[in-house]
């Protein structure tokens, strides 16, 4: 509650959201929300919408119908810069990392208003080392975290598959974020990475007050983690609840957890 009892808005909400691509409706009429400060797992076959509904979130796509706001704006009608820049932050289930680029050069493309990319002060350093300088220690500090010190001179290209992950995850943080869509950040790797992926997770979500939905299908690893799941299927929410809840219900067993 705000002051004076007043509620506060959801920290991210969705209400009817649609998209289709020509006959297939991929999200089809989405209403949930986020409230700040989750670790929330999405769930279901593939096909079912999870990435679409990231994607629409996001700005990759408008949505056909129905609204998102974030944080009390609406955010459904801007460009994925617009809502980047609004602390929605998201990863990819096959990293998309610049090639031609080292680990930590890589991690240091997302921070916002960086005085040296504006054409005016890139000639003059003294506008923009203090700040580079800032950043270059913030990159070192979130690499050495998430265990890619020793490779931070490396080429993002030519380490491990697991440690793109990782990279990944530490490019979306330097982005200062509010809010983290991860896209299978396990996918791929092996389950001891896979444990060490969450619990840093966990870790960013206790000492930076972040929010996270994830797209999992190793639910033996999600639901030791997210204390709610959503559970996507043919574009719908066949259920919003707790993990231990949705292995008992019918419907999830039926579309998702029997396969």
């Amino acid at each position: 509650m705000g002051p004076g009892g007043r509620a506060l808005p959801d920290f991210l909400r969705l209400d009817d959201v649609r998209k289709r691509f020509g006959g297939i409706r991929a999200v089809d009429g989405v209403t949930t929300s986020v409230r700040e400060g989750e670790l929330v797992g999405l769930i279901g076959p593939n096909g079912s919408g999870k990435s679409t509904l990231f994607n629409v979130i996001t700005g990759v796509y408008a949505p056909d119908a129905g609204s998102i706001t974030f944080r009390g704006d609406r955010v459904d009608t801007l460009d994925p810069w617009e809502i980047f820049a609004k602390g929605v932050v998201r990863s990819f289930q096959n990293p998309r990392l610049f090639r031609g680029m080292t680990v930590i050069e890589n991690a240091l493309v997302p921070p916002r208003e960086q005085a040296g990319e504006r054409l005016v002060n890139a000639p003059i350093p003294k506008r923009w080392e203090a700040q580079e300088v800032t950043l270059t220690e913030d990159a070192l500090e979130t690499l050495a975290r998430n265990q890619l010190d020793a490779v931070r001179l490396n080429w993002a290209t030519e380490v491990s598959g697991g440690q793109m992950k990782l990279l990944e995850v530490s490019r979306a943080t330097m982005g200062r974020p509010r809010l983290l869509l991860l896209d299978e950040p396990t996918a791929g790797v092996a389950s001891k990475l896979a444990e060490e992926i969450f619990q840093t997770i966990v870790r960013l979500r206790e000492e930076h007050g972040l929010t996270f939905v994830v797209i999992e299908h190793r639910l033996e690893v999600l639901f030791d983690y997210v204390e709610r799941v959503l559970v996507m299927h043919e574009g719908k929410i066949l259920f919003d609840g707790k993990p231990e809840a949705a292995v008992e219900d019918a419907a999830v067993v039926d579309a998702y957890l029997g396969e």
